[in-house]
Order: C-alpha cells, then sequence, then structure tokens
C-alpha cells in the first residue's frame, strides 16, 4: 500500500459550476440558518504545526458541531429534502423556513412521505434526521460492515434502518429500486443519468460550509485546499465554490484524497478518456464513509475542471491524521476527527513529515509560503474505531455491528 499522485490533465476544461458559486451558497446558507440548531462550525488556525511543518498557515474546518449530529452531511440532505418539498407544492424555497417545513399545517398539505437512502452513516442520519423533523418517515439501507455506532445513531432518529450484506454502490441501487417499487424519494448523495436534481441539490446544500470558509477566512487566501472523496459531491461541491469564490485564474490548488481500496475518482482522472472508472467488490478501508466505487456524474466534470491533484493512499494516512488532530503541537486546537474526516490532512501531513514522499510536497507546490486548508468532515462517529485507531494504534475492520475485528490493516 503505497501513496500514488497524479496531475491533472484536464484541467483546460471549463465546466459550469456557477451553480455551486457564492450567490448560491447564500440561498443555501439562509435556509439552513433558519433551523434553531444552526451555528457556523470552527475553522481552527493551527499555528504551532504550521511552525513545525515549515508552512505559513494551516486551518481546519471542524465538522464535528454541526447541527449536533457530529459530520457535515446533514447539510446536503436537508437542502435537498427542502428543495424536493419547495418544488412538490410549487412555491421558491425562500418562503420554506424550518418553522414552516415542521408545522402542522404543512404536513397536512405533504402527507406522508418516506424518504430512502443508502449510507455508511453519516449521509443517512442526516437525512432520517430531516424526516423525523417534518414528521415524515425514513428507510435507511446500510453496506455490510457498518458500524454499531453509526447503525444506532440513524436508528435513535426513527429510521427504518437494515445493514445490508452488499456493498455500498449495490446498496444504492436497492435503494433506487425499492423507491420506484414503492413511490418513495431517494435522497442519494451520488447520482447517475435520469438522477441528477437531487444530488446536484446536494451539493449546493453542502455549499454553505464553503461559504463559511469563505468568510472565516477573511482576507487570507488558501494556497491549497485538500479534500478527501468517496462518491465525490463533497469534494467537487467545495472544488466548484472556491473555483467560483475566487476565480478560476486565482483559485488554490484543489487536491482530491482517496484511500487506495475505494479510489475511483483517482482511476478516472489517470484514465484520462472521458470515461468513469469504478472500483467494485469489497473495498476493505478504515474509510468507511470513503468507500464508494462510483464517482456522481454531476460532479465529476466541476473536479476535471477545478482540480489539480488526485491522491490514492493507505489507510496508514486517515489514521497518522486521526492522531495528529488529537494530539495538537503547542496551543493549537484540538480536533477529533473520524477515519474519514481526517484523510486529506493525513494524506497531506504523511507527505510533510515523510522524506519519502518528498517528491510529493514538491509537486504539489508546498513551501513556506503555502497556507493549506482542510476540513474534517465527521467527528468520531463510530468511536469504537476511533479508540482502537488513535489509542491502540490498530486499524480494525469490522464485518457486523458489534462484532470484534478479524483483520488489521498495516
Amino acid at each position: 500500500m503505497t501513496f500514488q499522485l497524479i496531475e491533472n490533465r484536464e484541467t483546460k476544461r471549463d465546466a459550469d459550476a456557477s451553480f455551486l458559486g457564492p450567490e448560491k451558497a447564500r440561498k443555501a446558507r439562509t435556509y439552513h440558518e433558519s433551523f434553531p440548531q444552526y451555528c457556523a462550525t470552527p475553522l481552527q488556525k493551527l499555528s504551532a504545526l504550521a511552525e513545525q511543518l515549515g508552512v505559513q498557515g494551516i486551518y481546519v474546518k471542524d465538522e464535528s458541531y454541526r447541527f449536533g449530529l457530529n459530520a457535515f452531511k446533514v447539510l446536503g440532505g436537508s437542502y435537498a429534502i427542502g428543495r424536493y418539498i419547495a418544488e412538490r407544492l410549487g412555491i421558491p424555497l425562500s418562503e420554506l423556513t424550518f418553522e414552516k417545513l415542521t408545522s402542522a399545517k404543512l404536513k397536512e398539505q405533504l402527507g406522508d412521505i418516506t424518504f430512502i437512502s443508502a449510507t455508511d452513516g453519516n449521509h443517512g442520519r442526516g437525512v432520517a434526521w430531516a424526516a423525523r423533523q417534518l414528521g415524515q418517515k425514513s428507510v435507511i439501507y446500510m453496506p455490510r460492515g457498518s458500524a454499531r455506532e453509526r447503525f444506532d445513531n440513524i436508528r435513535r432518529e426513527g429510521a427504518d434502518v437494515t445493514i445490508t450484506d452488499l456493498n455500498y454502490d449495490d446498496a444504492v441501487r436497492k435503494a433506487d429500486e425499492d423507491a420506484r417499487e414503492n413511490g418513495w424519494v431517494l435522497v442519494q448523495d451520488t447520482s447517475w443519468p435520469g438522477y441528477e436534481d437531487i444530488p446536484r441539490w446536494i451539493m449546493q446544500g453542502y455549499t454553505t460550509l464553503s461559504l463559511e470558509i469563505f468568510e472565516q477566512l477573511g482576507d487570507i487566501r488558501p494556497t491549497h485546499i485538500f479534500l478527501q472523496a468517496g462518491v465525490g459531491s463533497f469534494s467537487s461541491s467545495a472544488a466548484g465554490f472556491f473555483a467560483q469564490a475566487y476565480g478560476k485564474d486565482h483559485r488554490p490548488a484543489v487536491t482530491i484524497v482517496e484511500p487506495d481500496a475505494a479510489d475511483c475518482i483517482f482511476r478516472t482522472m489517470k484514465a484520462a478518456d472521458g470515461q468513469l472508472h469504478p472500483v467494485k467488490g469489497d473495498m476493505n478501508t478504515i474509510m468507511a464513509g470513503l468507500a464508494c466505487g462510483e464517482p456522481v456524474t454531476v460532479g465529476i466534470d466541476v473536479l476535471r475542471s477545478y482540480a489539480d491533484f488526485f491522491i490514492s493512499c493507505p489507510d496508514s494516512a486517515a489514521a497518522d491524521g486521526m492522531r495528529i488532530l488529537s494530539s495538537p503541537a503547542g496551543e493549537d486546537a484540538r480536533i477529533i476527527s473520524g477515519e474519514s474526516g481526517a484523510a486529506a490532512f493525513g494524506a497531506c501531513m504523511e507527505i510533510l513529515m515523510r522524506e519519502q514522499l518528498q517528491p510529493l510536497k514538491e509537486k504539489l507546490g508546498i513551501d513556506r509560503h503555502s497556507v493549506l486548508l482542510f476540513i474534517s468532515t465527521e467527528g468520531a462517529t463510530d468511536p469504537v474505531n476511533y479508540r482502537n485507531v488513535v489509542w491502540n494504534g490498530a486499524y480494525p475492520w469490522t464485518e457486523h455491528p458489534g462484532e470484534a475485528a478479524s483483520s488489521d490493516f498495516i
């Protein structure tokens, strides 16, 4: 298991990312601001770490504070559900505040709706939470190997949740089939031809996070942004936003990071043939939220246009990221980041700290003038695995919730 880095050979493409720009992001944030749980999550400046590593600045957005759900995903699911309801009622989303969405009058207008999704945990929890707030039902499918804590968190939101015997992509297909058969509404954070509106709305919902960062940074402009990717909805949302916010000629260099067991975007960009190159079968990685084998169709062209580098990395990168953030240097803030949340940060830290990876640092153009931006997309959403990694130095793989780890990843 080794690091691989490739440079984007398709950056001359000019995909339309205006649907992810600041104007759309402000509309998404206005919607989220109507929720009583809303507040901007912290952007931590890790000055001591930056000094140790010889760069100008390191910033980490901590999404463990988002809506009390310990992950950013609720931003996309809740916004997509709001857009769906607004279109169903034929009214502008701007008229749908949280208060109206949760009113008995609106529930009477809508009747009973069942929202369905497939998830490793964070997205499904956000969908189930939003459905419960609306007094509606949710059905959530999880791939095999999903963690007990994530399963329980979704069930506590009132969802009918099942751990399937399928990998993530097949669980998505099952959710789509059951939605069609039962008249349910699929709220999925990936897309395919014929299913792109809701995934696009989910990506717009994520821009609330990017807008917060843009405003929190103020006059500080990052030179490099590192974004972890599963299907690529989050990473393409952020890449598109910052390209619009800073302008394509002045945007930061964007690097997409994936686990080497599920690097479908890396493989797609390496082929550079205009086709998607999925990863099939089991994707055994501790980065459960990134264990996705098929790139999102509505986001891949954004990445082709506005991402500069792609990294396929081993599980050790995420584990190192979790440990470094949990044991900060100097007076830096401590950040609790889960396996997927720490992936991009950990990959960059290994590149900066390991002598054998210095050629990758030079390729990325990181030097003493660099300002690095990361987004920790989740907290310890699987506390058992978090402790195993951070306390015990293990990389456990759990086949089913509650079972002991069957093997270690070295």
